[in-house]
């Protein structure tokens, strides 16, 4: 009778040490625990993509729709969605306009002739965050437009899309204009014709 209480003790021991529970039939359901998956997460998490493109070989006009609380472009052809990326748009004091648009020209490399940088008579960069016209400019210097690749403009006064850096994806940066990321604007660049409809909403 010893031996059978030292054989159940035993027994009782091993099972606990399994983590686990015994699985008795009899039990009802709503006492069973429940099992989760395990999740482990990488020690560094990779950044996420800046865009996704789907459209290679896809028909139909290219249409943009800019969603400004998203900071996203979303593209579509035919009214297939084929893609999307983060856009950096107008910061406080520089309003994106909203509304549709279409484009109305594409130039693949163009400076801005508002915003951009003062160089002295040596090529020194003395004010890198000038504004034409508004800035001084010392003698011998000059004015250097931004650069604005794969420029396509939107408005009369200067607003369009091009390649520009997106510091903090999600957030505005711009003087009003949809940067894109430099990877990507080509590709948009390419696939968008002279009255490409383009939508910008809140």
């Amino acid at each position: 009778m010893k031996a059978l209480n030292l054989a159940t003790l035993a027994l009782g021991v091993l099972m606990l040490s399994q983590c686990t529970l015994p699985e008795f039939p009899l039990l009802s359901s709503r006492f069973q625990i429940p099992r989760r998956p395990l999740v482990i997460l990488p020690a560094v998490s990779s950044q996420p993509p800046l865009f996704v493109w789907h459209g290679t070989g896809q028909p139909g006009p290219l249409s943009v729709n800019i969603d400004l609380s998203e900071q996203k472009a979303y593209l579509f052809k035919s009214g297939q969605n084929v893609g999307w990326t983060y856009v950096a748009t107008g910061r406080s004091g520089f309003a994106t306009p909203t509304g549709t648009f279409r484009i109305m020209e594409k130039i693949v490399d163009k400076r801005s002739n508002r915003y951009g940088t003062i160089v002295d008579r040596n090529g020194d960069v003395v004010n890198s965050n000038a504004t034409a016209g508004v800035s001084r400019i010392p003698p011998g210097g000059r004015f250097v437009g931004a650069r604005m690749p794969y420029w396509m403009r939107i408005t009369g006064y200067g607003v369009g899309l091009h390649a520009g850096p997106i510091p903090r994806p999600g957030a505005p940066a711009s003087h009003g204009c949809i940067r894109l990321p430099r990877d990507f604007a080509e590709t948009i660049f390419d696939n968008a014709n002279v009255g490409t409809r383009v939508t910008i909403m809140q």
